[in-house]
This record gives structure tokens, sequence and C-alpha cells, in this order.
């Protein structure tokens, strides 16, 4: 066997650097948000980095393609908003369960398939703007609480950015880590390699309509269908239902350890896709391989990684904030791009932002709701 091309190798690490490094924070604030312990999110995070490396390698073996898997970061934002539900993080993996299972349906079910890529495209960028909005201002809250810190990284992701978009997030994560290590913290001599711990679930309505299906819908339309058209764009064309079948077992086997979803990727897709793994696309399917590896080693060191984290939670809010205004503008942007469906998605961005729970169920579930009822008014009445 040929030694894989160095530019895939290469595109390969860089994708999982930067895959890793941009959301860490944001699935740690997820999985905190739901109620996990240190040790829980830890067990989460070492779950999800191993299922997305073991799925990533096995799928681009078999597909001889370059299939970049990712943990859900527009699920763990959802999480960080939700709070803890009743029946505590329990709840959570129930919920965590039932998106997974969905995901599975839907690469089994055609028509499911189907139904979840008919959402309009203006309600689910609706509700997923109305997710991040409160995470989007942690930053500037931080500011306030710690002037040089958060500053600081600010302007390393801004200045970084004018120069290269992928690596802004980063930067500002190597930022944030060295001013939490000039701070003196100390993990408190906690394990590199975590211990997985075995969450039994709980199968709380509430969690399982206001965490669990927004879960799955939020993963199915921000990062498998965008994820697709990515590797369509770089001229790669895979059934959709195998992948979708495999990340949503893989969601189901990472889930009791605390694991939220893990789904196509999308910016890191374009990285394993693209030019920058070498002008042999038929070679480049080893990027998705190297990247896939890298994500495992990255995950047996969240013990450490969490536990370093968890000394400067502010600084963490800070580069999660900023890693999320990538989204947060596209999420924008497309919320508002059909004229006819503009007074929907505002009502469905504005329920949502607002974090209000109803009956017990989460703001996004009841924002997808309000708006997908004044849209099918509108379309009844037209």
């Amino acid at each position: 066997m040929r030694l894989p091309p160095l530019p895939a190798v290469s595109a390969g690490l860089l994708a999982a650097f930067v895959g890793f490094a941009s959301s860490f924070s944001v699935v740690l604030q997820g999985l905190v948000g739901v109620g996990a312990t240190p040790e829980q999110a830890a067990s989460g995070i070492m779950a999800l980095s191993i299922a997305m490396g073991v799925c990533g390698v096995l799928v681009s073996w078999r597909l001889r393609m370059p299939i970049s898997v990712a943990w859900s970061t527009p699920g763990a934002a959802l999480l960080a908003g939700a709070g803890i539900p009743q029946g505590g993080f329990g709840a959570a993996v129930g919920a965590f369960l039932l998106a997974g299972a969905l995901v599975v349906v839907a690469g089994l079910v055609k028509p499911v398939g189907r139904a979840i890529a008919a959402i309009p495209l203006s309600l689910a960028n609706a509700m997923l703007a109305g997710i991040l909005l409160p995470l989007c201002l942690a930053p500037v809250k931080a500011v306030a609480s710690l002037p040089v810190q958060a500053l600081a990284v600010i302007g390393v992701w801004f200045l970084v950015g004018r120069w290269n978009r992928i690596l802004a997030v980063p930067a500002a994560a190597v930022a944030t880590f060295l001013l939490i290590l000039a701070g003196n913290s100390d993990p408190g001599g906690a394990a590199i390699v975590p211990t997985p711990v075995l969450v039994m679930p709980e199968w709380s309505p509430a969690a399982l309509i206001g965490i669990g299906l927004p879960l799955f819908l939020i993963t199915m339309a921000s990062q498998n269908i965008p994820g697709l058209a990515i590797l369509k764009v770089n001229g790669y064309s895979p059934a959709p239902a195998p992948l979708f079948t495999a990340t949503g077992m893989f969601s189901l086997l990472c889930a009791p350890f605390g694991g939220h979803a893990v789904n196509l990727a999308a910016i890191t897709a374009a990285i394993c896709a693209g030019d920058e793994a070498g002008p042999d696309r038929d070679r480049r399917w080893w990027a998705g391989i190297v990247s896939g590896l890298a994500y495992v080693a990255f995950g047996l060191a969240a013990g450490w990684a969490t536990a370093f984290a968890a000394q400067s939670p502010a600084l963490v809010q800070t580069v999660a904030g900023v890693a999320l205004i990538g989204a947060f503008t596209g999420a924008l942007g497309g919320m508002v791009s059909e004229t006819k469906d503009r007074e929907a998605a505002i009502l469905c961005f504005v329920v949502t932002a607002s974090g209000v729970p109803f009956l017990g169920i989460s703001a996004p579930f009841w924002g997808l709701a309000v708006g997908g009822a004044v849209l099918l008014a509108d379309r009844l009445r037209r």
C-alpha cells in the first residue's frame, strides 16, 4: 500500500485541530449546561471524540471519500441554553438517545429524511440564531468582568481572522490556554485520560420534546445536510442514508457516556475534501482517516482539558462566543433571506432567543412550533 499523500495528512491534522479547538469550549458549556458534573463532561467529550474519530475512519475507508465526522456544535449550543432538565443529566442523556435514534430512522426510512430536508431553511436558521444569540453575548459580558484577558482573546480572534478565518478561533483558543496558564491555574492533578462515566438515562417527556427533538432537527439541518452539500461541491456524492445511519449509530453508542451527538462535519469537511488535501481527488480520503485518528487522540486528553478549562469559565465562555459568531452571522442571513417567510422566522427567533420554557419544554421547540404555525397560516392564506 502506498503511503498517504502528505497534503492529505496535513489537511486531516488541520481539520481535526480546527474542529476540536474551535468548539471544545462550546461542547463543554453545553454538557455542563444540562447538568453534567466535570467528570461526566470529560467522559462525554472523550466519548464524542472517539466516536466521531472512529466513525470518520470507517466511512472514509469504506467509501474511499474524505468523509469528516464531527460533534454537533449547534447541538451543544442548544444544550448550553436549555437549562438542567427535570431528572438532571440522566434526562438529558435520554434526550441524546432519542436524537440519535431519530437520525438512524432518517437514514433507514427515506421519507423521514426527505421530510427533514424539506424543513424551510428560514425556520431552521431562525431557531439556530435564537440558540446562538445568548452564547454570542458572552464575550461582551466577559469584558465587564475580565477586561484585559477577554479583550486579549477577542483581539487575537479579530486580528488572525483578518488574515485567515479558519485559524481565527483556534488562535483564540490557544490565547485562552496561555492566559489561563499565566494565571497559575492548576487542573488539580486531573488525569489526562478521563474515566468513562456511564449515565443511566431517564425518560422525561419534557426533556425528550424540549431537548431531544430540537437536537435532532438542528443536527440534521445545520450539520448533516450542509455537510453533504460541501462534499458535493468538491466532487463527492455519497448516498446520504448510510451516512445518516452511521452517525446516528455512533451517537447512540456515545450517549450513555455523556456524548450528545455526532454528525457530518461542515466547515472542516471543506478542508478534507478541498484542494488543501492535494490535487488527486481519489487520494483525498486519507484526510478523513488522519483527521479521525487525530480526534481519537484529542479525546484521550479530554480529562485534563476539561479540568483546565474549569479554572476560568469566563474565558472559556469568551472563546465559545467568538467561535459561534460565524455560525450566528450565517444563521441571521439565512433567517431573513426569504421575504415571504420573514415574519414567521423572526417570531421563531424571538421565542427561541427568549430562553423561556413553557410546560417544562425548552424555548427552541416552542420557537419552531410558533414559526411553523405562522408559516403554515401564511401559506394557507396565499
